[in-house]
């Protein structure tokens, strides 16, 4: 941290440096929780926000255990259900949180400071870069940056994104002259979902935070950003109603990235050492790498989160670089291009909410990686807040717009076109084509790609090490962020409490497989992150109004 910041000992909120407008509110951080101390552990939540939430994820928990078939029926009437109806209010919120961020860059609100006037970065670009990809999309980029290109550009399920031609027959024959336009569409298809639009949402919800409580002296917290429209009100129900929503969004959306991580990574010790993949390894998985997180949660921020962000970033640069240089860096580099040239010209057609007919690709991919990335949303937009302290609106949003939208773009091109050159190669003999296409096995693409280059073993095995320190990280920094929303913005509270977010983060992972697997964890990051949905539209609006405030005090 910076030695010249101002640290409030009481709520452990930097104070603005230089010109800002406070809001002036009768409200003190914290001033609804119940401190107290339960033998030698103490407690500092906030009533009724932690309460309600933490006894709803208990409860949730212990039916999900006592009764895993019935959970099961519900998850998979609800995840189709919930995507073919809202499909496109989450495609049109989705580009309205674009438009938003790109109109906030050119407009003379992007001179704003985070922090005040005179605040400078707590963290250089390094590290700033380095917890920003762990915490957002780490897990993601190992699980489907092979897979979602290499499926795309087979389609066997009529899952053609607008209807993409297709490179094989019927009995899996290549068709030369479909290659190119196959290979393209894939890879736009799949850059659509990793590029502008998620971190878009991201960026809304961090932008809020900071601005709301590094200008403005409010508490870190989802109902602080709705200030500027409820006014003294948002300190009772209705904000409390906004923390729970963003509570049980970030649980389950880290559910269910914890629970594609250690599916994952069960298949790549199958893959390379044999150990079965099912279930219950992947439950001792979840208990293993939780307990690890929870050593994370006692290091703290810096010592914690910060050190393993920057491991797994070198280990992921490293693994990059290796496909990259083996799979022949000149394609890939061209196809990178092309990617972009495609990613452009295909953008709007992808967006488009209505008159489509790919509804394989628009509800089963689109609106469920959008209501995932929603659900992570406060989660990654609280993280990233915290660590961005000191950036202008427009250093802020570029950044964590463009600049991550460009290399998610890259991983793609590298992972997934090398998947892709290896299915049109060794039609027969390709292990991507035979885990993607021929028998759907999607925790298995990343190794079947990995396979087909050299010392393939020991790459596999820095693949599964990477999926489970992001799984590390990811379990760390989300039990930070939920706690610091039931500690009613605090994020110097008791150490314990983050222990039980973290805990219980595994437990629902856990469950989730249990009770259905992966369409179990799709189906209540979907039925979490619609609610949000309208929770963040909202919060444009906050934002807007709080930047015109900020602006025209400065």
């Amino acid at each position: 941290m910076s030695d010249n910041t101002d640290i409030d000992e009481t709520t452990g909120i930097p104070a603005p440096e230089g010109a800002s407008e406070l809001i002036d509110t009768d409200y003190e951080i914290g001033q609804d929780n119940i401190e107290t101390q339960i033998g030698p552990v103490g407690l500092d939540i906030h009533n009724p926000v932690f309460l309600i939430s933490g006894l709803s994820v208990v409860v949730f928990v212990i039916y999900a255990l006592l009764a895993p078939q019935q959970a099961a029926d519900f998850f998979g009437w609800l995840r189709p259900t919930l995507t073919s109806t809202f499909d496109g209010f989450f495609l049109s919120a989705a580009n309205i949180f674009v438009l938003f961020c790109l109109v906030l860059v050119v407009s003379p609100y992007g001179s704003v400071r985070l922090g005040g006037a005179e605040a400078t970065p707590d963290y250089g670009y390094a590290g700033w870069f380095a917890m920003l990809f762990a915490a957002g999309m780490g897990i993601g980029l190992m699980f489907f940056g092979v897979l979602e290109p290499a499926y795309y550009f087979g389609t066997p399920w009529g899952d053609e994104p607008l209807g993409a031609v297709r490179p094989f027959t019927e009995d899996g024959a290549l068709i030369p002259e479909n290659v190119d336009a196959a290979r393209r569409m894939a890879l736009a298809a799949t850059s659509y979902h990793w590029a502008l639009h998620p971190w878009a949402i991201y960026a809304i919800v961090a932008l809020a935070l900071a601005l709301f409580s590094y200008n403005k002296g409010l508490p870190l917290s989802i109902r602080s950003a709705f200030y500027p429209i409820l006014g003294e009100r948002v300190w009772g129900w209705w904000g409390h109603t906004i923390d729970i929503v963003a509570v049980f969004a970030t649980l389950f959306g880290l559910a269910t990235s914890l629970g594609l991580g250690a599916q994952q990574a069960n298949a790549g010790l199958e893959y390379v050492y044999g150990i079965p993949s099912n279930v219950t390894v992947q439950v001792i998985l979840i208990i293993g790498i939780t307990a690890v997180a929870l050593v994370s949660v006692l290091r703290g921020l810096d010592g914690g989160v910060k050190v393993l962000s920057e491991i797994n970033m070198i280990v992921a640069i490293a693994l990059l670089l290796f496909v990259l240089f083996t799979a022949g860096a000149v394609g890939i580099f061209v196809d990178f291009g092309k990617t972009l040239a495609a990613y452009a010209q295909e953008l709007i057609p992808l967006s488009n909410p209505f008159g489509r007919e790919d509804d394989g690709y628009r509800e089963g991919w689109t609106a469920f990686y959008w209501a995932w990335w929603i659900s992570w949303s406060p989660f990654v937009g609280m993280f990233i807040a915290r660590v961005s302290r000191g950036r202008t609106v427009r250093e802020f949003i570029t950044c964590v717009l463009i600049i991550p939208s460009v290399v998610c773009i890259f991983w793609m091109a590298v992972f997934g076109g090398t998947a892709i050159n290896d299915m049109i190669a060794n039609v027969d003999a390709s292990a991507v084509k035979a885990n993607v296409i021929d028998a759907y096995k999607p925790e298995l693409s990343l190794f079947a790609m990995l396979d087909g280059l050299p010392l393939a073993a020991i790459t596999s095995t820095v693949g599964i090490v990477l999926v489970i320190v992001f799984f590390v990280t990811s379990s760390d920094s989300g039990s930070l962020v939920i706690d610091t929303i039931t500690a009613g913005g605090k994020i110097d509270a008791p150490v314990p409490q983050r222990v039980f977010w973290c805990t219980f983060e595994g437990l629902v992972a856990i469950v989730l497989l249990i009770g259905g697997g992966l369409g179990s964890l799709q189906a209540m990051v979907i039925s979490t992150g619609l609610p949000f949905t309208v929770v963040l539209l909202v919060m444009c609006w906050c934002i807007f109004k709080g930047l015109m405030q900020e602006h025209k005090h400065i």
